[in-house]
């Protein structure tokens, strides 16, 4: 990991701190930059899923479908980063 100083905008950075719940201008920064990285790389995932070409057998392929006797651990919510915390809201 980098050790960088950079410049920044002290009144954004402590809106996005807000917004995503954030306690240091780290973690801050480190969301900021994966998110950024996630969108800019969906495109290219897209296109490549456009561009997939499939067998005609897959194409045709029957659907299967899975038994199951208890809930799927693919449905149960996934933890948020930082220990799932949230700021409390004011009594409305």
């Amino acid at each position: 990991m980098a050790i960088t100083s950079i410049d920044i905008d002290k009144d954004e950075l402590q809106h996005a701190k807000e917004l995503i719940g954030a306690k240091s201008n780290r973690e801050t920064v480190d969301l900021a930059l994966r998110t950024l990285i996630a969108v800019r790389s969906q495109p290219a995932a897209v296109e490549r899923i456009i561009r997939r070409r499939f067998e005609p057998e897959q194409i045709d392929a029957p659907t299967i479908t899975p038994e199951t006797t208890e809930p799927s651990r693919a449905s149960a919510p996934i933890p948020a980063k930082g220990g799932g915390r949230r700021k409390k809201r004011a009594a409305e």
